[in-house]
């Protein structure tokens, strides 16, 4: 009797903690007694034809993960409904979540809402729900909870950059698969750079035939070789506008909008290698770049290009390429914006060109700066035409925008603060917290980046900063530039857990945010991920190796983001395990030819990776 006790009351204490480990975190979660045990009697309630679809992707996930089918029906055990009066708390994406012995009710005021709802659903289940072929021997219980839920911000986005490297269609419905289970609703779309042009424009396919190939190159992003004349393009792809249209329908049916990005004026030479005449030197030897180095770059913003990628402002055959574009991108994508890049434009080309500077004495213009500002007026003219409206980098603010115009903020958080400060709407991206292609741990692991950027770190960001009214912030977003991510696991890899973390900044109260909580929620999901095959990083187990000097001596100092984690070295040539020294403060490091190597370890098993650093190593790293 004794036994049979304590295994129920284990059993619900399981439940209680599987409530407890939804990201992102909910508004109100509470638990309640019981459970509700999904079988093959089971039955899906879906009360109109929007609820329905979701009753069947729910449906579609018993099948393949429980081998079950349940029915679906108006009312059911687990019921999916669309309010008939409005819940004003919950707004268009919250919804209500309650499970009991008897079933489970999800309601929402909108579609987008009872998806989420889906998603905590999910979330709730044994992990196993997340496998791809059915679990034998699984419990399928939904603990006991009552949900209220809805997001704090809007816009909560995830940049995906096929330029660099060319994504499938599949790849790309993958990404939006990852995105949805963390309610992400925003896919900006990077679609065109130097690197690639990965969009159909029928009206110009040389976009495509030239733009979209580039020869075939190994090794690190930016130290590749020049590519040669008759060398063949074989490396590349692009979406047909078909393509697009199947994959806007995917995420329309998933509550996400997807953002379409053109970069210009900059970022333009695989349109280049296409159309020659788009540039100031018109060079028709210009060709898509594979990962080689064209810019020397100086440090606070400034840079030299040695290949002209920047189209020419004083050009009208470049605007009547635009509006052709645009056009066709306008009638592909139905939501309200398109953005237009506008970032790292340099402008060297356009100061010794005549056709500019004739513009300029033209305009009363004193800067070049200003013809960015001249060229993005004239592209949103061109934008509000077809009913978009323009969307850009914070270098938009150079030169002077429209008020309608609305800015992503990514060289940190400055420019979000001066456009919402003049009005302008604001998405928070920067690069500070939320770029996901840098490096998320110890440089010698991970594979070279040119900065870092640790989950904690990104765990303390917040989009609304001091100062600003929150009202001007649409929301946020995380970027995942690709020059050295070539297959979607590693987009995965790069992604996961930070946008974890983003999702949480993005979708909960502000005043709910606790590391702690969160990274015992990340734990829960690192076995789900696992689950569903999807990539992600351990970074946060691996130990902070950091350097200083004092009184002319080495200072090593070690950490973990993580408090329940310890660390032990060895600096005598031996493999570091839990009976080496445990680190509890900074440390001289003797001057000798000694090699620094640190682990992880957790209740007594080891958790990260092995460190192992030299001391040169280390003194590279005062002052950093």
């Amino acid at each position: 009797m004794k036994k049979t006790l304590f295994l129920l009351v284990l059993s619900i204490l399981t439940l209680d903690v599987f409530a407890q480990n939804i990201i992102p975190k909910p508004v109100e979660i509470k638990n309640i007694a019981g459970a509700y045990n999904i079988t093959a009697a089971t039955t899906i309630g879906a009360n109109n034809a929007e609820s329905q679809k979701i009753a069947e992707m729910f449906a579609a996930k018993l099948q393949k993960a429980a081998g079950l089918t349940p029915k679906i029906q108006k009312t059911g055990a687990i019921q999916f409904t669309i309010n008939a009066t409005p819940n004003t708390i919950i707004g268009n994406e919250g919804y209500t979540l309650e499970a009991t012995n008897a079933g489970v009710k999800i309601a929402a005021n909108k579609p987008a809402g009872l998806f989420y709802g889906f998603q905590s659903l999910l979330q709730l289940l044994p992990k196993e729900i997340e496998s791809k072929s059915v679990s034998k021997g699984v419990k399928w219980n939904v603990p006991g909870v009552k949900v209220v839920d809805y997001p704090r911000f809007g816009w909560r986005g995830l940049m995906l950059d096929v330029s660099r490297h060319f994504f499938s269609k599949a790849d790309v419905k993958r990404y939006i698969d990852d995105m949805v289970r963390y309610k992400f609703n925003t896919l900006h779309w990077h679609l065109t750079d130097d690197n690639g042009w990965r969009v159909e424009i029928k009206s110009l396919p040389k976009l495509t035939e030239v733009g979209a190939w580039r020869v075939a190159r190994d090794g690190h992003f930016g130290d590749r070789k020049d590519p040669q004349d008759g060398e063949p393009t074989s490396y590349g792809g692009f979406y047909t506008q078909d393509d697009v249209r199947e994959i806007i329908k995917y995420a329309d049916e998933r509550g996400v909008t997807i953002i379409p990005e053109v970069d210009v004026p900059g970022h333009s030479m695989a349109a280049i290698a296409a159309y020659p005449y788009l540039s100031c030197t018109k060079d028709p030897k210009t060709k898509v770049n594979p990962g080689t180095n064209f810019a020397e770059w100086y440090g606070g913003g400034k840079f030299r290009m040695f290949i002209d990628n920047t189209l020419n402002p004083s050009d009208e055959k470049v605007y009547e390429f635009l509006d052709k574009v645009f056009t066709e991108l306008a009638a592909l994508f139905p939501n309200k914006y398109i953005h237009v890049g506008g970032d790292e434009c340099y402008k060297g080309f356009w100061e010794k060109d005549p056709g500019c500077q004739a513009l300029m004495k033209k305009m009363n213009m004193h800067e070049v700066e200003q013809l960015q500002g001249y060229f993005m007026k004239r592209v949103e003219t061109i934008l509000n035409a077809k009913g978009k409206k323009l969307l850009g980098w914070d270098e938009i603010l150079e030169g002077g925008i429209s008020p309608t115009a609305t800015l992503m903020s990514w060289r940190g958080v400055k420019g979000g603060i001066e456009a919402a400060k003049m009005g302008h709407d604001v998405v928070m991206t920067p690069s500070t917290f939320a770029y996901l292609d840098y490096n998320q741990g110890e440089a010698t692991i991970d594979p070279p980046i040119y900065a870092t950027l640790r989950l904690s770190k990104t765990y303390s960001f917040d989009p609304v900063q001091e100062g600003v009214d929150p009202k001007y912030i649409l929301g946020g977003q995380g970027n995942l530039w690709t020059e050295q991510i070539p297959t979607i696991r590693y987009a995965e890899y790069m992604t996961f857990p930070r946008a974890w973390a983003l999702a949480d900044i993005f979708w909960s109260p502000k005043d709910s945010k606790d590391w702690n909580n969160f990274t015992k929620r990340m734990e829960a999901h690192f076995e789900r991920a696992d689950a569903a095959e999807m990539g992600y990083s351990k970074a946060v187990y691996d130990a902070i190796v950091k350097a200083s000097e004092k009184d002319g001596k080495l200072i090593a100092e070690l950490g973990s983001e993580l408090a329940d984690v310890d660390v032990y070295y060895t600096m005598d040539d031996t493999m570091p395990d839990n009976f080496s020294t445990k680190y509890t403060q900074p440390f001289e490091v003797p001057d000798a030819q000694i090699t620094l190597r640190v682990a992880t370890y957790r209740n007594g098993k080891p958790i990260g990776h092995l460190i192992t650093l030299k001391r040169e190593d280390l003194k590279k790293r005062v002052g950093r």
